[in-house]
């Protein structure tokens, strides 16, 4: 199983930008990687994944053009680039691993990171 370790995420106000990374070790098959996130009351929803090897995205309606996810195959490691953000995007932000493809549900994934939070003020 895949361990990944998560790092970034804080208070940004409304419009601003924020990076989130994480890194895997351990045996890193999954085939798929990506976020989810979780606001207080609310359903952990999917927010991006990409794949290890050809680098395809896949990105929820409400932040398709304002995120991007991207990977270093070198490094294990990949990454939320959160632009524009708005109070609407506050919560815990997973990081996830997954033998499945697409990932577009909790359902589906295989290892998780330790959740950080990001809080975006008006």
């Amino acid at each position: 199983q895949v361990r990944l370790v998560e790092s970034g995420g804080g208070l940004v106000q409304a419009g601003g930008s924020l990076r989130l990374s994480c890194a895997a070790s351990g045996r890193t098959s999954e085939y798929t990687i990506g976020w989810f996130r979780q606001a207080p009351g609310k359903e952990r929803e999917f927010v991006a994944s990409i794949t290890w090897d050809a680098g395809v995205t896949y990105y929820a309606e409400s932040v398709s053009g304002r995120f991007t996810v991207s990977r270093d195959n070198a490094k294990k490691t990949f990454y939320l680039q959160m632009n524009s953000l708005k109070p609407e995007d506050t919560a815990v932000y997973y990081c996830a691993a997954s033998g499945a493809y697409p990932m577009r549900t909790p359902r589906v994934v295989g290892s998780w990171g330790q959740g950080t939070q990001v809080s975006v003020s008006s």
